[in-house]
């Protein structure tokens, strides 16, 4: 998702049912030690990090970029 409104990215994520959302991202979160892994029928539970030995746990990863968009003053 991409928004300017931090706390609007914050809420949506945390609304979301889904293992992994990038805010102002798409993909710079993508490493081994980051849990990774669907919800519901998306998935067979976690990979990576410690959350892989937590497979039975509802863990949602938010990532969100601080960096200002290229033109934006």
């Amino acid at each position: 998702m991409h928004t300017q409104n931090l706390r609007r990215g914050h809420y949506v994520a945390s609304a979301l049912d889904a293992g992994m959302i990038h805010v102002n991202g798409s993909g710079e979160a993508m490493v081994p030690c980051v849990p990774f892994g669907g919800m519901k029928q998306s998935g067979f539970g976690r990979l990576g990090g410690e959350a892989g030995l937590h497979e039975f746990l509802r863990v949602k990863n938010v990532w969100m970029s601080l960096a200002k968009p290229e033109g934006a003053r």
